[in-house]
């Protein structure tokens, strides 16, 4: 059975090698690229081969071994470029900012006054929300 890419998909042509990247690590399902708009040096980009949305589209092999790889590559690049700490994040949905439809994942190297502010406001849901959403999501 083939890769299952989508025809218009940028992230399918870099992860398959139709369009030509920085690659930094590839195996089988995945490739590893430098990101073209890096946050930080050494940003990169963990694509799937394989075309899938988002992380609810994510097959449970895939999302199991994507995992295993940002840890182990987080490490690799942070150890390498002598980073002070490490962001992975990954987007899905446009409200949620992820600007391509392929499920991907950054791997954001942090250096002490990088200049970057990646997190979000804390203390803006009331108690009561709080207490709304736990009733509807505790088991």
């Amino acid at each position: 059975m083939g890769i299952s890419m989508k025809e218009d998909c940028i992230f399918c042509k870099l992860a398959n090698g139709i369009i030509p990247t920085k690659s930094i690590y590839e195996d089988d399902d995945f490739k590893i690229i430098m990101d073209a708009s890096p946050a930080t040096r050494g940003h990169a980009l963990i694509v799937p081969k394989e075309h899938n949305e988002n992380i609810y589209d994510l097959p449970d092999g895939t999302a199991e071994k994507v995992f295993k790889l940002a840890r182990d590559q987080a490490a690799r690049i942070k150890e390498t470029l002598g980073a002070d700490g490490f962001n992975i994040v990954q987007n899905n949905g446009e409200i949620a900012g992820q600007t391509v439809f392929h499920f991907h994942m950054h791997l954001i190297p942090r250096y002490k006054d990088d200049g970057q502010l990646l997190g979000w406001k804390h203390g803006l849901v009331s108690e009561a929300d709080i207490d709304k959403a736990y009733e509807k999501l505790k088991g």
